[in-house]
């Protein structure tokens, strides 16, 4: 991926997501009679300002990692009397938990109108038909067999693997019963298969939900010929070049590459004995895998990666909807993609999903410039996610965060009266230091990965 890319994607994604919440605001203020005085996008050093004709100065900032709108506030300077009608802190407690909670509906609507054009716009999709399952797994206990195409998880319908992860995902450390609907090829008729979880996935750093069901996606055989070696990793320090062809490893006959990504992976920091066919001949390179992933669940790496094979077309589902049903299926993605946000915040908090999963700026700086690079629909897609996560977590009860500032006005609200100043400036101070701690352990975790 291009650094070009990277930075790109990282000033549209957060350019567009900083804008939407702010002005929405902005927006409210203005309706609610409030004098807004800044609005500014980034941080730092203005690169570009104007003004409006209220008096509004508009700013571009050289740090594009947030944004504010700055009201007309007793609180914070003195208020012409001329001018105190239009002051924030003179608004009544629904107008100003109004303003405080457009931002994050803001970004709701952002992610609804995103989805809703993705819908339109339409994906294709691998069929989530199962190529294998792993002995005494889960999938094989309750009856599942390769060559089935999975219907539906938990009473809702998959088109592809990816809304049976999405599905997954939403039972990581739970207990109890999962539902998965499947049909044999060429049936119309589907049956349904009952998993028991216990504490499934509970505290893992990297779940994988697919896999650790035991189910294997179906997948076209991929020759394992080099198309591709990472420039610092284990294949290129031992010598492997473009299209060579792993033909065994370890004396184990190579059928296709998934064969050697299930070997590789289950030896980390392993050397193993590659033989390879170049150019008519064959010759052993032995290789010293590295690892990756966390020390409990170190998995190795070789450091290459071939061409993709032809995806027949029987395993691909075209999935578009019409402007009015897309309306529907925007709504449905933005509300599931909430849920699962904040019940992976709270499965965070209880320990049943590890921390190491929580992500900071170097990862979304990374998929942005990934999704940019593969394409306009992948990009808005990871808009409308980092849309709503933008929303759910703005919407947290801490003192700083606009959740807080909901929370003492509802407080006010109830009691008939603010909360004193001490308290809340209590309450600003301990969400400062949760808002630092949070962010320097998704920072940490970003490094981890790199």
């Amino acid at each position: 991926m291009s650094g070009l890319y990277m930075l790109l994607g990282t000033l549209v994604t957060l350019g567009v997501l900083v804008t939407i919440h702010e002005y929405g605001h902005f927006w409210v203020a203005r309706r609610c009679g409030v004098k807004v005085l800044r609005f500014s996008i980034g941080f730092g050093t203005p690169l570009v300002r104007w003004h409006d004709r209220h008096g509004t100065e508009f700013v571009i900032a050289l740090i594009p990692l947030g944004g504010y709108v700055k009201m007309l506030d007793e609180r914070e300077a003195p208020v012409s009397e001329a001018e105190q009608s239009q002051s924030f802190n003179r608004k009544t407690v629904g107008q100003r938990i109004a303003i405080v909670a457009a931002g994050p509906i803001a970004n709701f609507a952002l992610a609804f109108v995103l989805f809703w054009c993705l819908a339109m716009l339409g994906t294709q999709q691998v069929k989530p038909v199962i190529g294998s399952v792993v002995a005494d797994s889960l999938a094989e206990q309750a009856g599942l067999r390769s060559g089935q195409e999975l219907i539906a998880v938990d009473g809702q319908s998959v088109s592809g693997w990816a809304d049976v992860n999405l599905q997954l995902i939403q039972r990581i450390g739970d207990s109890g019963s999962l539902r998965i609907d499947a049909q044999t090829a060429g049936s119309t008729i589907s049956n349904t298969y009952t998993l028991t979880l216990q504490q499934w996935l509970y505290g893992a750093d990297e779940p994988n939900p697919i896999s650790e069901l035991g189910i294997e996606p179906w997948r076209p055989q991929t020759a394992a010929v080099v198309a591709q070696l990472d420039p610092e990793g284990p294949a290129q320090a031992a010598g492997l070049q473009l299209n060579d062809k792993i033909i065994a490893i370890d004396g184990h006959s190579v059928s296709d590459w998934q064969a050697v990504v299930d070997y590789v992976q289950a030896r980390p920091d392993t050397a193993v004995l590659l033989s390879v066919e170049r150019a008519g001949q064959v010759s052993d390179i032995e290789v010293r895998l590295s690892a990756l992933g966390s020390a409990a669940q170190k998995r190795g790496y070789l450091g290459m990666g071939v061409a993709g094979a032809q995806w027949p077309e029987t395993m691909l589902r075209e999935v578009r909807f019409g402007p009015i049903d897309a309306l529907w299926a925007g709504a449905q993605r933005t509300w599931t993609m909430s849920v699962l946000t904040l019940g992976s915040l709270k499965k965070m908090l209880f320990g049943e999903l590890s921390v190491k999963n929580l992500s900071g700026p170097i990862t979304i700086a990374k998929v942005a410039g990934a999704s940019a690079e593969s394409g306009l629909r992948s990009l808005l897609n990871f808009m409308a996610y980092l849309s709503i996560s933008l929303g759910v977590l703005n919407l947290l009860p801490i003192p700083v965060l606009d959740g807080g500032h909901l929370l003492f006005y509802l407080v006010e609200w109830v009691r008939g009266r603010p909360l004193s100043e001490r308290i809340q400036g209590y309450g600003m101070q301990i969400g400062i230091a949760l808002v630092v701690c949070v962010m320097l352990l998704a920072i940490f975790n970003d490094l981890a990965r790199l």
